[in-house]
């Protein structure tokens, strides 16, 4: 269960004088950990090694992580160093990590090796793939049909993004189809109980459970985590998110017509005056049910008003002055003419006039 890359031969040895590396390896134990390990030798002893790596992941800035190795100073030394994901966040299946070593000996000589790429990849299944632009889903339970289904669903969304808010893909995208939540859950480090999927913005991926017999859940699944991963890529920044009701709701738009549990406690909200207003909204949900439930329900009716009031054109405007690093009052004043407050007013009254 676990992808094992070595460089061992004198073919690919690295050298620099008598400074010599004579293996290296990184064993993936998916999806705890990543295991490295190095054997080097020289003419006196060695004394420090350093593992360099670094995530292939959307950042404005090439971040690389060191490891520094224990070991006895010795001419011939061999020394390991694990990843251990339970202490740092795991990484998504697919993920591609690229290392390189560091060896430098008593007398000063210095040796860099070039950079190793390896897949971190989740071997436990065999996974089958299917590709169309620039989305390929994987899955390894179902037949073809069932995987057609789904790509069907994810360019029906991409299509759908596009016409209704301007947003597209920019890089592609990898969706993992498990079996079931279980599975997806094991692919996971420590996650919630209820977790039935997941979007990994920076590393273009998706993961979500879904049995062959689900493509009705999967679908409304499909589309929402697949919105998430294409908004993100079209307001990436390095200064500010997008409101979660903006986030959330345009996820939930585009999954389609609210189901009943979120349109009653809409209906049942608007009724009695208890509705959360939009500047609440803009902050992590509640971890209540109920109150979580509403505040999705909300998020779709004040995406829906934006989208069929003023149209695409000031979607699009909207998503790429958040992209410009704009706070939330602001990009809405510049866009629509109204902050949080003045949104609130509007939807009030908008969602009042029509119950």
């Amino acid at each position: 269960l676990c992808l094992f890359v070595v460089l061992l031969s004198s073919g690919l040895a690295q050298a620099q004088g008598e400074l010599t590396i004579r293996s290296s390896s990184a064993e993936a134990d998916f999806p705890m950990g990543l295991n490295f390990s190095i054997s080097a030798q020289s003419s006196v002893s060695i004394t420090d090694i350093r593992l360099h790596y670094k995530v292939d992941r959307m950042s404005y800035a090439d971040v690389v992580s060191e490891a520094y190795l224990e070991f006895t100073p010795a001419t011939k030394v061999s020394a390991e160093w694990t990843w251990d994901m339970r202490k740092t966040g795991g990484l998504p299946p697919g993920t591609t990590v690229e290392y390189w070593w560091v060896v430098r000996d008593m007398k000063g000589s210095r040796l860099e090796t070039k950079p190793v790429r390896i897949k971190f990849d989740d071997t436990r299944y065999s996974w089958r793939k299917l590709t169309e632009g620039k989305v390929t889903i994987l899955w390894y339970q179902g037949d073809e049909a069932f995987a057609r289904e789904l790509m069907k669903v994810a360019q029906t969304v991409l299509v759908q993004l596009s016409q209704e808010t301007g947003a597209a893909l920019e890089k592609p995208v990898e969706i993992y189809i498990y079996a079931s939540s279980r599975d997806l859950q094991g692919a996971m480090i420590f996650p919630q109980e209820w977790t039935g999927g997941a979007t990994f913005n920076r590393h273009g991926t998706i993961s979500i459970g879904i049995a062959p017999n689900q493509l009705g859940w999967g679908s409304r699944a499909m589309a929402h985590e697949l919105t998430h991963l294409v908004i993100h890529q079209e307001t990436f920044n390095p200064y500010n998110d997008l409101p979660v009701w903006l986030n959330e709701g345009l996820a939930m738009y585009f999954e389609g017509d609210l189901q009943t549990p979120f349109a009653n406690a809409l209906a049942q909200a608007i009724a009695t005056n208890t509705l959360l207003t939009v500047r609440s909204l803009a902050s992590p949900f509640s971890a209540f049910a109920d109150e979580a439930t509403l505040a999705y329900a909300e998020s779709h009716s004040i995406v829906e008003l934006l989208i069929t009031k003023y149209g695409q054109s000031k979607m699009l405007d909207l998503l790429n002055t958040f992209r410009a690093g704009s706070g939330y009052d602001a990009a809405l004043t510049k866009v629509y003419g109204f902050d949080m407050d003045g949104l609130n007013s509007l939807w009030r009254q908008t969602i009042k006039a029509a119950s």
